[in-house]
């Protein structure tokens, strides 16, 4: 089977409904894709399992499942991926379509909104064809119905009419492959999730594989940058691909106006300040986070809302923007009673670690309280 140079792809209507995102993440160090990534990154993506950097355990099994495939001259089965945003689960799907020579047809779970749209999709299909599903997790379930045999006998049923004249007809479906994408695991359902025959999850990368992306996208982008920069930009890049290209993107525009286009460790230094991004990783509103967790809250326990309160963000915002990294760090603690700071986070904040910490009292208070032995004014 010959491969295909570039195989085309389906785009979702303009209609679809985008993934719900908060308003937290659109940041520098967001691993949610945001303006200006999908040209820069669909330009970047590696094409073959060869050009793939990083996930070798995940790489290794591919390889042998696309080998398999191709002796037999069979479609691939049904490969369910999941894993926090910005680690390749899209760019593997393009991967697959160019290492078994096939068409890709990529949509999202919010852009089908009937049973009629997959319908469409699924009619169009060629043998051997890709079905690329992002947030496969948001179909509906009277979609997710018209999809179950699909995927398992390769046939569409389709009630054509209403009421008593209503009938079934059956379409048989070429042999095709269904590569779903989802950040929430859980949330897909059960009988969905049993019909994938290849369940596999993307860590996030280390420092090594992270500094030889951004040394192959520099290539690629013609900017001249030294293994001392890369390497500055891929610790503090959180383990996401598409975190270190955003961060690359903008180190590199530093350097045209201040460093001659130039980047070494120095420049990639003086534009991450720039941006806000520390040795870590951290933006501006983690260290918020951390910040009036410890000097207003004496570290904790504290509840989530009053946490997000303290400085004007959204609950959800917290916990599912920020709170997954600090985590990650061991910066953070969720217990029964609140969210704790953990002695890692007051060294890298440099507050010093109390020996008996105020569990919960509020350092910081708006309004003070008269001392009790106060004079107070007689009533009138």
């Amino acid at each position: 089977m010959n491969k295909a140079a570039a195989p085309p792809s389906f785009v979702a209507p303009e209609k679809a409904v985008a993934p719900v995102e908060h308003e937290g993440e659109e940041r520098t160090v967001s691993g949610v894709a945001q303006i200006g990534d999908k040209q820069i990154d669909h330009a970047l993506r590696p094409r073959s399992l060869n050009e793939m950097i990083g996930q070798e355990r995940l790489r290794e099994k591919i390889e042998v499942l696309v080998e398999a495939a191709r002796q037999r001259g069979d479609a691939l089965d049904h490969v369910l991926v999941y894993g926090p945003p910005g680690l390749g689960k899209t760019t593997l799907s393009h991967i697959l379509a160019n290492e078994m020579g096939a068409n890709l047809k990529v949509t999202a779970g919010p852009a089908i909104e009937k049973a009629g749209d997959l319908a469409a999709i699924l009619t169009n299909l060629r043998k051997g064809d890709l079905l690329f599903i992002d947030e496969i997790h948001r179909l509906g379930r009277a979609v997710e119905e018209i999809l179950y045999p699909a995927m398992e006998d390769y046939s569409l049923n389709i009630v054509v009419g209403t009421g008593p004249g209503a009938r079934n007809i059956q379409l048989k479906l070429p042999k095709f492959t269904v590569v779903g994408a989802t950040t929430r695991l859980a949330l897909l359902t059960s009988p969905l999730r049993a019909r994938f025959g290849v369940v596999e999850r993307f860590d996030f990368y280390d420092h090594a594989a992270l500094q030889q992306i951004v040394q192959r996208a520099a290539g690629l982008l013609q900017v001249e940058i030294e293994e001392s920069g890369a390497a500055e930009i891929a610790r503090r890049a959180r383990g996401t691909p598409r975190i270190a290209l955003r961060l690359l993107r903008r180190v590199r525009d530093f350097a045209q106006v201040r460093a001659d286009g130039h980047i070494n460790v120095e420049v990639a230094q003086q534009a991450l300040q720039l941006l806000d991004v520390d040795d870590l990783g951290l933006d501006d509103l983690d260290r918020r986070v951390l910040d009036s967790l410890i000097n207003k809250f004496g570290g904790g326990p504290t509840g989530l809302d009053t946490l997000a309160a303290s400085i004007s963000e959204e609950g959800d915002t917290i916990m599912d923007v920020v709170e997954p990294y600090l985590l990650q760090l061991g910066f953070l603690d969720r217990t029964p009673r609140g969210r704790m700071a953990t002695r890692a986070a007051y060294a890298h904040l440099g507050v010093e670690y109390p020996d008996t910490p105020v569990q919960g009292k509020l350092l910081a208070p708006f309004f003070e309280a008269p001392p009790a032995n106060a004079p107070t004014e007689p009533e009138s």
